[in-house]
């Protein structure tokens, strides 16, 4: 990983931070690289003012290695497995901005006080040879404002089923406050020397639920037709443009689709996608989708662990979860390589900006087709936190695909560390 001038990749015009893309994106077609040349996943690229070693990235999951709010020798060595596996960029998860913008109560809020654990964990990762992302967010109705002891905020006023209390609507103050916070957030971030900042604009978190028409029920200037409901999306990503420049490389997780009646659509996930690539303050796009307060199987698909689920959550929720309605939260959906892929393919034909591929990418011819469609980068979760070194096997042609079964069992385990429930360290994973 190295840190590069912007040069020709982008030219700042005027005083107001817009930005003109000039490099290799505005030359390529909208389905492929004009060049005729399909670059290879393991060749190096450069994400704005960063060059990485290749075109993987490690997608963030709630490591569930921080009880007291601090970084940990545990989280540390989280992210170590796969910068040591051969990753191009691993993503640190869920740091939030505001303590009452935390989706648990022991996640990280950045601050000047977290500064120095941060920093220990970056270079760790940069002493293997990959880069580190700060996934930056405000997790808004997501939140559970019962344990972090602060009322959770929202787009529209709604109950949230973790608390069991009201989520408010958030006023003209906490909106102007939220910005804030994500800038002093982002100072903080390239001080602790992160390459990449992502902003969480997905999976109904509070930008996100501002972006779902039903979960935005405003009738002021955030609320109603689509560039009302992006303001505080484009609110974010030019205040914190502004205030990081070409430190770091600046991207954004977006949704193809929310995967719920009132969520985002992909026609109005495309259009969102076209308001930032216009505004010219990020420099690619991650494609996610789905819901963690609607509808989180959206996004994993596969098996759906209910049990486990329930074993691990408060009494209240875990009743809750017994019941007709509890079991229909818990959506099963069966898994498909790639399969955010054909949504996807409509932001690619669209947009000249770089974009990311994330969503049950396990196999590298899948990787390969990917970088032929246009794409590139590939972004994994649950195939990189079963196998870590999945990147240097395949690179290495020991493997063709990754031994990850997707029966989301890892994900009940973000309470207590999040892991693979079918490895541990030490074991030898077999070839395929």
């Amino acid at each position: 990983m190295a840190r590069r001038g912007r040069k020709t990749a982008v030219r700042r015009t005027g005083t107001s931070g817009d930005r003109v893309r000039l490099n290799q994106t505005t030359l390529r077609s909208r389905t492929g690289y004009s060049s005729g040349v399909i670059p290879s996943v393991f060749s190096p690229v450069d994400l704005g003012p960063v060059r990485l070693r290749n075109r993987t990235v490690k997608a963030a999951t709630f490591e569930g290695r921080t009880p007291y709010g601090e970084v940990t020798d545990e989280l540390v060595d989280y992210h170590l497995a796969p910068a040591r596996g051969g990753i191009g960029l691993t993503t640190v998860a869920y740091l939030s901005v505001a303590p009452e913008g935390r989706t648990h109560a022991e996640q990280i809020v950045v601050s000047p006080r977290t500064r120095a654990g941060l920093s220990r964990l970056t270079a760790a990762v940069h002493a293997e040879g990959a880069a580190a992302a700060a996934q930056v967010g405000h997790a808004g109705p997501v939140a559970n404002g019962r344990s972090n002891g602060v009322r959770a905020i929202s787009a529209s006023a709604m109950p949230s089923p973790l608390s069991m209390q009201m989520i408010a609507a958030a006023s003209e103050k906490d909106l102007t406050r939220v910005t804030r916070a994500y800038v002093d957030a982002a100072r903080v971030l390239v001080a602790a020397r992160f390459d990449v900042l992502e902003l969480h604009m997905a999976h109904s978190y509070l930008i996100s639920s501002f972006l779902a028409p039903g979960l935005n029920r405003r009738k002021d200037r955030w609320g109603g037709p689509l560039e009302r409901r992006a303001r505080l999306a484009r609110q974010v990503a030019r205040a914190v443009r502004e205030e990081v420049g070409d430190a770091v490389a600046l991207t954004a997780k977006v949704s193809v689709s929310d995967g719920f009646r009132g969520g985002v659509t992909t026609d109005e996930g495309v259009a969102f996608a076209r308001l930032l690539e216009a505004d010219g303050h990020l420099d690619a796009l991650q494609l996610s989708g789905g819901s963690s307060l609607m509808n989180p199987m959206y996004l994993f698909r596969g098996e759906t662990p209910v049990a486990e689920f329930a074993a691990a959550m408060p009494t209240v929720v875990r009743w809750g979860m017994r019941t007709p309605v509890g079991r229909s939260f818990l959506k099963r959906y069966a898994f498909e390589e790639a399969y955010f892929k054909e949504k996807a393919m409509r932001f690619r034909q669209e947009l000249s900006m770089p974009l990311m591929l994330l969503g049950g990418i396990n196999r590298l011819d899948t990787m390969e087709q990917a970088m032929a469609d246009g794409f590139d980068f590939v972004a994994m979760g649950r195939a990189v936190l079963r196998e870590p070194d999945l990147v240097n096997r395949l690179q290495a042609g020991v493997v063709q695909e990754g031994i990850c079964t997707h029966c989301n069992r890892c994900m009940p385990t973000i309470y207590t560390g999040t892991r693979c429930v079918e490895w541990s360290p030490g074991e030898a994973i077999p070839v395929v």
